[in-house]
């Protein structure tokens, strides 16, 4: 009697993620492990069987950038990821993990402090896990659409060893910050994320991320950074940080949405060739980049980070003090980028808001706020970060255009959304970052080969987590596949209209079930928590 399978994906171009060329052969599904049939297999019984004729079948595709950690508990169905050909994304990123974090009240507040980025569902309360292991058994019992996999926040071990205040961490911190993040990995974790633009894991020196990274590296893990985009020259330094980091750690640096912007004094060229040099000198340096031009955050990144110690109540009451709004005032025309001139300030697209007087705000400016209100931008900005009790979100230009493909092409490049859910008009990236890849980058342009483009999306990003059963189509591995057309697939999402689903992936499998047909969510929530024991 010949072999049974839940599932056989026959006919296609199977392009398994190694950047080697594709070939033709069915892939068989059973009990959420993946089998190639190289030979055609007509008489092998399944109970269910895709036609893949004329299409291109790979590896799910793993994200290392997303902020859904939060809002995932309120659409567990993840459509704007999962019908993109998503099956894993990292979480915890930018330092902003929400465990460990023992004190709940602590994790209250780096909700409420973050909501403008991660969001802050009800669906989510309460907010009772304090440990890795307690939030990624919620995670798991939620049984979401795609796989999920944890960086540990420097913000969360700063939170819980020192606090919320900007001050140097002295060595018996940092010793409990090494032993909380040992834990952490113990219970699943990947290793240490850092945002150095977020309060109060931006308060950390480069020696005390390095003691992080050391401790993360040993225990298999690395570091994932956003980097401290003020230090310096404001151009390469933040990256060399993130190299040294990375060297004095004796641990992997992963420089995460890696882009060269217009207002940068040089072009992309240096920005990869420090990496380039920190990999000849023998250093484990990798980046991820997202392809679109429109980046996303909480707008409370406009305001410095001195004004933010103490967490949000502190915040808040600097935000009502005119002393601080006129430091601010000076800072930010010391920097000359946000504070040059009136028209910069339009460039700051407004989501997320909840207050009556506020929701025709919607979608639109801070500049055309500014104008309506008829009042000084910072005080402007002040105030409406203190009427949404500082939980707006901004989308702002990101990526240079003429320089985005110098990242996608680059061999060390990953695919890291950065994707957000919160607002009516996030960056587009969140909708359309992988059909934008395979449409526009690969078949219009040809920047890159469809080969290499799926490593970048799947056995790269694999090899980077330490992954050892994912991002390659081989025998045994873990059943995430996409299926989609390359004479179709294209990104659908703009910065008009962010949220328009993508057209050509047609099939997304996740742990072995069909979570998209013909393009449209079957209802199906089989993914899983990943972690460094699985």
């Amino acid at each position: 009697m010949s072999e049974a399978y839940d599932v056989i994906v026959e006919n296609g171009t199977i392009v398994d993620g190694s950047g080697s060329p594709g070939f033709g052969a069915s892939v068989g599904i059973r009990d959420r492990r993946l089998e190639l049939l190289r030979e055609p297999s007509p008489e092998a019984r399944a109970d269910r069987r895709i036609d893949a004729t004329g299409k291109v079948v790979t590896p799910g595709f793993i994200d290392l950038h997303s902020h859904s950690g939060l809002m995932i508990f309120a659409d567990p169905l993840h459509e704007p990821k999962v019908r993109q050909g998503v099956t894993t994304e990292v979480i915890g990123v930018d330092g902003l993990s929400y465990a460990p974090i023992p004190d709940p009240a602590d994790i209250e507040a780096l909700v409420h402090m973050n909501a403008g980025l991660d969001g802050a569902p009800p669906e989510a309360r309460p907010h009772d896990w304090s440990s890795v292991e307690r939030y990624l058994e919620r995670l798991d019992r939620l049984r979401p659409s795609v796989n999920l996999a944890l960086l540990v926040g420097n913000s969360a071990l700063r939170i819980a060893a020192i606090g919320w205040d900007e001050v140097e961490a002295a060595p018996a911190q940092v010793a409990d910050m090494r032993a909380m993040l040992r834990d952490a990995m113990a219970q699943g974790a990947f290793g240490l994320s850092s945002g150095l633009d977020y309060p109060p894991g931006a308060y950390a020196s480069t020696a005390e991320l390095a003691e992080l990274t050391r401790e993360a590296a040993t225990h298999g893990g690395f570091y994932h950074t956003h980097v401290r985009y003020a230090l310096g020259d404001r151009y390469l330094d933040p990256f060399r940080e993130a190299i040294e980091i990375g060297r004095r750690g004796d641990g992997p640096a992963h420089i995460t949405h890696f882009y060269h912007r217009q207002t940068f004094p040089g072009g992309p060229e240096p920005m990869l060739a420090l990496l380039d040099d920190a990999r000849a000198e023998g250093l484990d340096v990798s980046f991820d980049s997202y392809p679109y031009e429109w980046a996303s955050t909480r707008l409370l990144i406009m305001i410095p980070p001195w004004v933010q110690s103490g967490g949000p109540v502190a915040t808040k009451e600097r935000l009502a003090d005119a002393s601080v709004r006129e430091r601010i005032r000076r800072e930010l025309a010391e920097r000359g980028t946000l504070y040059a001139g009136r028209g910069a300030w339009h460039d700051v697209r407004l989501g997320a808001f909840t207050r009556q007087n506020l929701l025709a705000w919607e979608g639109r400016t801070l500049g055309e706020l500014v104008d309506d209100r008829g009042a000084d931008p910072v005080d402007v900005l002040c105030d409406v970060l203190l009427e949404e009790d500082l939980r707006v979100n901004q989308v702002t230009p990101g990526p240079w255009t003429e320089s985005l493909r110098d990242f996608l092409r680059h061999p060390m490049g990953m695919i890291g959304t950065d994707s957000t859910f919160v607002g009516e008009k996030p960056s587009p990236r969140t909708y359309g970052s992988y059909p934008r890849v395979l449409g526009q980058f690969v078949r219009e342009e040809g920047i890159l080969g469809l080969e290499e483009a799926v490593r970048h999306m799947t056995g790269a990003p694999a090899a980077r987590l330490g992954l050892r059963d994912r991002g390659l189509i081989r025998d045994g591995f873990a059943a995430d596949l996409v299926v989609f057309d390359p004479k179709r697939v294209r990104s659908n999402a703009t910065y008009d209209e962010p949220r328009r689903f993508p057209d050509g992936i047609d099939w997304v499998v996740v742990g072995g079930e069909v979570v998209v047909e013909d393009g449209r969510h079957t209802g199906v929530r089989s993914g899983r928590v990943v972690t460094t024991h699985a």
